[in-house]
């Protein structure tokens, strides 16, 4: 074996550790690349919070937000819509975005909302509601055979300036728990009153922030998300998990 030959798989190596040390110059580049040229061609992707790669080649996430595009490398194309992986059967983009929005249960702000238990309590569950949400009033009826639980109420006002207004007199009545049964369950709405509503207003920019964009949403103590209503008997069996 001639000396060459015998130096060649050191020089692979050395050729491979450059190489090692160039790749991440060089995903920084196309990041660089992605952000300069959408940042001037579309203003409103000037502020981008995130790049990176997906499971098709070529292919790039930009995330603003919440919100999620699609570029290629260099940024010149831009796609709105669903990445689905035909392979394995999922919707990457909605799995994307349900990470992106989901509410750790221990990380809700409870001073924003008002509390109705039953039973005990000993069970946890927070649900984001509009005063004059149909679905709502359905849900709080089948509600009232569920027991031995702790439902944290946030009210996010949507539907609407006469939701509003209703939401400001539940928030503001000297028992908000029975202004909120006695509206849902009798039609019977507490006296206009006037103080603090601050927490609706947070209500509303954290509904914004995971897009709860429906009512009722539930969220439970282990993070499970449901938008919409759901009988007693399918709280139960999220309550139980």
């Amino acid at each position: 074996m001639t000396a060459p030959a015998l130096l060649a798989p050191r020089r692979w190596r050395a050729a491979l550790a450059v190489l090692a040390l160039a790749l991440p110059s060089l995903g920084w580049a196309q990041e660089a690349a992605i952000r300069k040229n959408l940042g001037e061609r579309v203003p409103a992707l000037k502020q981008i919070d995130e790049v990176n790669k997906t499971p098709m080649p070529g292919l790039y996430e930009v995330r603003l937000g919440n919100e999620v595009l699609y570029t290629d490398a260099e940024g010149n194309f831009l796609i709105q819509g669903q990445l689905l992986d035909t392979r394995a059967r999922k919707n990457l983009t909605e799995e994307r975005i349900e990470k992106l929005t989901a509410i750790a249960f221990a990380d809700l702000p409870l001073k924003n909302a008002f509390t109705l238990v039953r039973g005990n309590g000993k069970r946890k569950m927070a649900v984001f509601e509009d005063p004059n949400c149909g679905y709502c009033k359905r849900f709080e009826k089948d509600m009232q055979g569920v027991t031995d639980v702790t439902v944290h109420l946030f009210l996010i006002p949507i539907l609407g300036a006469d939701s509003v207004e209703k939401a400001r007199n539940i928030w503001c009545a000297k028992d908000r728990a029975k202004a909120w049964n006695d509206w849902m369950q009798k039609d019977s709405l507490p006296k206009a009153a006037e103080c603090n509503t601050d927490a609706i207003t947070a209500n509303l920019d954290l509904a914004h922030k995971h897009r709860i964009t429906g009512t009722p949403t539930l969220v439970f103590a282990n993070g499970t998300r449901v938008p919409g209503a759901i009988n007693a008997q399918q709280v139960e069996k999220l309550l139980a998990q």
